[in-house]
């Protein structure tokens, strides 16, 4: 009789597989929309080519949609672009328009 017995392993369900589970979904540009309090929301675009000045793209934004914006540094998903208020489709359509990147590679999340 065997006293190897396969239902009474350990086996924690919670350990590191080893697989990196990786952010960064490569060639897609990620739109999302937050919502800070009340009304206001934060529009961020991340995943922009690296080729592309983020500063002066951000710029462009802003002049074009009159709103205020940034570019934060994330440790996990590099350079993020945030503008205030709901811009999801005038981003979509500029960067479309511009030839920054195809509609095909825009993904548009939230609401």
């Amino acid at each position: 009789m065997s006293t190897n017995i396969q239902n009474l392993a350990s086996y924690d369900p919670f350990a590191d597989t080893g697989e990196d589970t990786d952010l960064k979904v490569s060639g897609y540009i990620h739109i999302r929309v937050q919502q800070r309090n009340g009304r206001k929301t934060l529009t961020t675009v991340q995943g922009l080519p690296a080729e592309v000045d983020q500063k002066r793209v951000l710029k462009a934004f802003k002049k074009e949609f009159a709103c205020n914006g940034t570019v934060v540094q994330d440790e996990d998903l590099g350079e993020v672009i945030q503008l205030q208020g709901d811009h999801r489709l005038k981003i979509q359509q500029f960067l479309a328009q511009n030839g920054i990147v195809s509609k095909e590679k825009i993904k548009i999340h939230g609401f």
